[in-house]
Order: structure tokens, then sequence, then C-alpha cells
């Protein structure tokens, strides 16, 4: 695997500027990245190992909820659909 020294940068551009949709990174999408970079394909297991070693990153979540959240959507479900779910119907 080349060395990712020289990735750092291209990291911190944010995966928009990479194409994506969304300005979030994940295991697939820096697999992605790689593969477009450098034609080597990772497993997840190794883009991890990557991250965490190689680049020092962790593990981030959004700090806020999803924008197509729907709270009234999510204690329905809760209140309706998860009872059924768990006594097996």
């Amino acid at each position: 695997m080349p060395r990712s020294s020289g990735c750092g940068p291209r990291w911190s551009q944010g995966a928009q500027t990479h194409g994506f949709e969304a300005d979030l990174w994940t295991l697939e999408r820096v697999g992605l990245v790689v593969h477009r970079m450098t034609g080597v394909t990772l497993s997840k297991a190794s883009v991890w190992r990557l991250l965490t070693g190689r680049l020092g990153w962790s593990l981030q979540r959004p700090e806020r909820p999803a924008v197509e959240r729907n709270e009234s959507e999510i204690a329905r479900w809760i209140a309706h659909e998860w009872p059924r779910i768990k006594k097996g119907r």
C-alpha cells in the first residue's frame, strides 16, 4: 500500500470535494477515494487501520440529528410497530 503521508490534506478537504452528497466520511467512501487515488482496493478493516493508525483519526458522530428525522413518526413506530415486532407477529 502506498504511504499515506500525502493523503492527509486530501481528506481534510471533505467528502463533498470528492463528489459525495453529504460531507461525511464513511469507511466505504474512504475506500472509494483510496481506490480512485491509488488503484488499490482496501477492505473496510484496512480502511479503518489506515484512518486510525496511519492518519490518527478517531470515530466521530454528527452533532446534530438528521434533517430527515421525524420525531412523531419515530414515536408512532415505537408505540405501534415495535410491540408487534417484539411479540413476533
